[in-house]
């Protein structure tokens, strides 16, 4: 069955248009600046949870105390 040339070519128009969305939203989704805010929005959410704050401190604390130890050994 043969197809009408103006229907071929309204459906290679419409694939197109589909394809370039597609393409678009990649784009948008592979963004590498979209990456680096959700990693950093990701550790901001981490330290502000108290649990993990004042843990970080103790730890931060921990390791002075043994660098001092050992600078006056």
């Amino acid at each position: 069955m043969a197809r009408d040339p103006d229907t071929i070519q309204r459906e290679i128009e419409q694939a197109r248009d589909a394809l370039a969305l597609t393409l678009d939203e990649l784009g948008t989704r592979a963004d590498p600046k979209r990456f680096v805010e959700a990693g950093k929005e990701s550790v901001r959410s981490k330290l502000d949870d108290p649990r993990v704050r004042y843990a970080l401190i103790a730890v931060g604390v921990v390791v002075g105390i043994a660098v001092v130890r050992r600078l006056f050994r």
